[in-house]
């Protein structure tokens, strides 16, 4: 769980990149719920498209603590809206919602989540009736409601609810060839081991993998836990000691295994090769990319924020694709994929959507697509990312640090400092070139950056670096919060 000391009084309502979320009892209490839940409601019912005829809002929550009910208290506030509330049975992945949203023709979802925040946390994100998240004017929207104080009490009712679950899972089925993929699995002799870090996403690729009797797939950490076995349920290294674990004792067996992991909601994922190696998205992503575009030979463009590895845009060149660079965030890459053909978009942080999908991040549908490319090219994890890395250039090294500063005065000087006059020089290597499309980015040499960029409400500084080996990522690293701290 987190250390930090908990908020003695409630921060006032503010929706971040996806969301309003804040710590449960202090600032996500059953009033604000009802009136965040009422107003986000009414502005979805406001801003219908005008071909959309529904009243129908639909309701999902995860596996935090109280989300069921809170979720089920939120029904009445969209009934008292004078729109349909529609509650899901169980947990769910919050992309069921969105995926419900579109199949439904619904106006949009109301999720109980705090995705991967830390336990005591909990939050609500709304989704259009596009199936992705909304974006900053709608929720500026919803705070002006919530600013313009009116009272819309909430009505009790029948409660309509629906196998969201289900519902989600056999859309993937009508996506892929499920059949084929096991059997493929199998002939490899490749073990699937899934940690859901106790969120919603637990026990889905077994049932989409039909594995429940053949040992194909082995889920741990899959019951449900309100507070995570004691971590936030976010998918990075460190918190992944029990699946990097169980990979390398498979392989130690001699049976190869690919670790597939999903935050608390299920719509970010990271992976672990055969070896035991920690593959986040900078990974995840060039292979998919060439997966699509090489060997299923979809159309469209691939997308990626300013923080992800070069290998995107080298593997994405190669087979002669567009790149787009964007800044940090899922809805710059969903409003790309609304308004063009997209092939892939994909953030380092665990997002990742597809155009023949929804706009929207879906870590089950990804981590189905990652093991088709393992299939189709015939190597576990890791061997297929060597191939891939030395075929687009050569391996690369990354890594994320984030700095807390000392206050927002010394955030203000760091940011002056940077924009007047960034470095020339970082850790012994010339600066070729500066980025400004979010935060500071110094490129260094091929496949070599460093970027500082800010967090947008906090005195929190992230410093991203990739580079050709793990050494040279730490010095760059090193070298960054040295210069941050003396700023």
């Amino acid at each position: 769980m987190s250390s930090a000391p908990l908020p003695l009084h409630p921060a006032p309502i503010r929706f971040g990149t996806d969301g309003w979320r804040g710590v449960l009892g202090v600032d996500i209490t059953v009033e604000r719920l009802l009136r965040v839940a009422a107003a986000a409601a009414q502005e979805l019912a406001h801003r219908a498209p005008d071909d959309l005829d529904s009243r129908t809002v639909v309701i999902g929550y995860d596996r935090r603590f109280l989300a069921p009910e809170l979720a089920e208290a939120i029904t009445a506030a969209v009934r008292g809206s004078e729109l349909e509330p529609l509650l899901t049975e169980t947990p769910v992945p919050t992309p069921a919602c969105s995926w419900a949203v579109v199949e439904r023709r619904a106006l949009g979802a109301l999720v109980i989540t705090a995705s991967h925040n830390p336990s005591e946390w909990l939050g609500l994100k709304i989704k259009g009736p596009f199936g992705g998240s909304v974006e900053g004017d709608f929720t500026a929207a919803v705070e002006r409601r919530l600013a313009a104080a009116g009272i819309t009490p909430p009505i009790q009712g029948t409660i309509n609810r629906f196998d969201g679950r289900q519902d989600h899972l056999e859309g993937l089925r009508q996506k892929l060839d499920l059949t084929a993929l096991a059997d493929g699995l199998r002939s490899m002799n490749l073990k699937v081991i899934v940690d859901p870090m106790h969120g919603s996403a637990a026990g889905c690729v077994s049932e989409l993998l039909n594995s429940s009797a053949d040992g194909l797939v082995e889920e741990i950490r899959s019951e449900r836990d309100p507070l995570f076995g004691g971590h936030p349920p976010e998918p990075l290294a460190p918190y992944l000691t029990q699946l990097i674990t169980a990979v390398q004792a498979s392989h130690a067996a001699g049976t190869p295994a690919v670790g597939l992991v999903f935050d608390g909601d299920g719509d970010r994922i990271a992976a672990v090769d055969e070896t035991g190696r920690f593959c986040s998205t900078q990974l995840l992503m060039p292979l998919l990319i060439d997966h699509l575009a090489r060997a299923r030979q979809l159309p469209g463009t691939v997308v990626k924020t300013v923080s992800g590895s070069d290998l995107m845009r080298l593997v994405a060149e190669g087979l002669g694709r567009e790149v787009l660079e964007l800044p940090v965030g899922f809805k710059y890459i969903a409003a790309e994929m609304l308004s063009g053909e997209v092939l892939i978009g994909g953030e380092e942080s665990g997002g990742v959507g597809f155009g023949m999908h929804l706009p929207e991040r879906d870590a089950l549908f990804a981590a189905m697509l990652v093991l088709e490319a393992l299939v189709e090219g015939g190597k576990p994890l890791g061997a297929r990312l060597g191939d891939l890395q030395q075929r687009h250039g050569g391996a690369s090294h990354y890594d994320r640090l984030d700095l807390r500063l000392a206050d927002m005065e010394a955030r203000r000087r760091l940011e002056t400092l940077l924009a007047d006059t960034p470095p020339e020089e970082v850790a012994g290597s010339p600066v070729q070139s500066v980025i400004s499309t979010d935060g500071i980015k110094l490129r260094l040499g091929p496949s070599h950056w460093l970027m500082l960029r800010f967090s947008g409400t906090e005195p929190l500084l992230r410093l991203y670096c990739e580079a050709p080996d793990a050494a040279r990522v730490n010095a760059v690293l090193s070298w960054a919060r040295r210069f941050a701290e003396a700023a």
